[in-house]
């Protein structure tokens, strides 16, 4: 079960953190890989690690994913080399953390272009070709703060963004169900990358999770990739509109 050989994965953000940790998860599973992200250089020195995993072909493609037309651009590519597109993680995103009151225009606007409107824009151009072959999985990198405010981190454009993710992916979940192509969303708790190691290394932040997250720590590397292999697989055919928490137990009190 799970295996996704032979299959064409699609993932943003693939240039770093949990885009980069799920790729690998995919090449794995023995997926054909098409890696996106703004820095080209990282997805070609990304690309030999994904092969020797167990991916046949990488194909990296330099891309922003608040540009239609990148977006638009990386689909036609795709589609060209190979034919179709059975799986797309939106995993590419960024913040600008302030709180209502203090949040200008352009950072509010940064945000919601890179996390929400980046997922409509990804999600419109790949899920046309998968509509053609009547099969595709969809997975949103949404996030625990999707689902919850917080005391701790004033980052109101971020909640608002991914709350959005996840009401998206129930419609599109819903829209798509007819055309053999699911989408789900997994919401991910306190994982370390290059985006937040600086605030979780402080002790007030440590200190901050093991009084609010039941497990008590933060996620290590990999603890996302059962979620990400189980929503890509054929075995997960009847399941649509998940919004899936892997946050140690945070949304659970």
């Amino acid at each position: 079960m799970f295996s996704l050989k032979g299959k064409i994965a699609v993932v943003s953000g693939a240039s770093s953190g949990l885009g980069q940790q799920m790729a690998m998860a995919f090449a794995r599973q023995g997926a054909n890989l098409v890696i996106l992200a703004r820095r080209m250089e990282r997805l070609e020195e990304f690309k030999p690690k994904l092969e020797k995993a167990g991916a046949k072909e990488v194909l990296p493609i330099k891309c922003d994913v608040t540009s239609s037309e990148d977006i638009n651009n990386a689909a036609k590519e795709t589609e060209k080399k190979f034919g179709r597109v059975d799986i797309l993680l939106n995993c590419a995103g960024s913040s600008k953390d302030k709180g209502v009151l203090d949040m200008t225009d352009e950072e509010w606007d940064f945000t919601i272009a890179t996390d929400e409107t980046s997922v409509f824009k990804m999600t419109r151009a790949f899920a046309n070709i998968m509509k053609k072959n009547n099969y595709g999985r969809i997975i949103n990198i949404a996030s625990m703060y999707g689902l919850v405010g917080n005391t701790e981190i004033h980052t109101i454009a971020y909640h608002t963004s991914k709350g959005a993710v996840v009401n998206f992916t129930r419609a599109v979940a819903a829209e798509l169900a007819t055309s053999g192509i699911t989408c789900n969303a997994i919401c991910p708790g306190y994982f370390e990358t290059e985006l937040t190691k600086e605030v979780l290394d402080t002790p007030r932040f440590q200190e901050f999770a093991k009084i609010h997250v039941p497990m008590e720590r933060y996620g290590k590397p990999g603890e996302l990739d059962a979620a990400a292999i189980f929503l890509a697989s054929e075995e997960a055919s009847y399941v649509t509109g998940l919004i899936m928490p892997v946050d140690g137990g945070y949304t659970a009190i």
